[in-house]
Formats: C-alpha cells, structure tokens, sequence
C-alpha cells in the first residue's frame, strides 16, 4: 500500500466514528495492538522530547526503509504513536520528510486533544521527521 493510500484508509477509518469519544476508543485500540516493545529500549535516546507522558520509538533501517517500534506509557498517547508507526513504517527517508502529515489535521486529531497531548502529537511528529531526515 502506498503512502497516499495508508493515510486515506485512516482518514476513511476515523470517518466511520462519528463521536470524538469513539475515536478515542479507536485509538486506545491501535495502542493495544502495538507490538511489545522492549525494556532495554526505553532508554533516554528514544524518549520523544515534549511529551508529557513518556514515549519511546525507536526505529531501524533495513533496504533504504525505516521501521519503527514505539510504547508509552499512557494509553491515548501510545494510540496516537501507534497510528503515527502504522502510516510511515516502512517507508522510504524521503517518503517521510517530504510528506506534509496533513491527514493527521484531515481526521481533527490535534484540535481534538488536550493542549498537552496536542504538544506531544507535534513532539512525535518532528521526531519522526527528523529520524527519516537526519538518522539518529
């Protein structure tokens, strides 16, 4: 699936919800579903800067793609890494910095947030841009 594609069918599965609070329901969801991520990862070096609650993501190129894992430890929060990982893993560095993230905007997910939680979307956001542009 390409990128276009991936952030359509996330802007189409938000569409499905009509309430905000469903929503929510639907990113604690992505936040299960998230992968184990390991203890001896949740170093200083992943933590996203600017989060309120703590956040790792860690990410590891293989065939000029970039594969992330991420965790948090608040669940909206590792919803919102979730659903950020699932659109730009595996993905080319230049997919990733030359792509607006706009469909974050097209599903209202940061006017929708707590000031807090809006801060950190922006925080995961520029950290995962700055990986696909400037490595670790």
């Amino acid at each position: 699936m390409t990128l276009e594609e991936k952030k359509q069918q996330v802007i189409e599965d938000f569409s499905l919800y009509d309430e905000w609070l469903d929503k929510y329901e639907y990113l604690i969801e992505l936040g299960k579903s998230l992968e184990a991520f390991p203890e001896e990862k949740k170093t200083e070096d992943n933590l996203i800067k600017g989060c309120q609650s703590r956040v790792w993501l860690d990410v590891e190129e293989r065939d000029g793609r970039l594969y992330f894992t991420a965790d948090s430890d608040a669940i909206i929060t590792k919803g919102i890494i979730s659903l950020l990982i699932g659109v730009y893993s595996g993905r080319t560095r230049a997919e990733i910095a030359g792509d607006d993230f706009g469909f974050v905007a097209q599903i209202g997910l940061k006017e929708n947030l707590s000031p807090t939680r809006a801060n950190g979307l922006v925080s995961m956001i520029e950290t995962i841009k700055n990986l696909a542009e400037n490595g670790r």
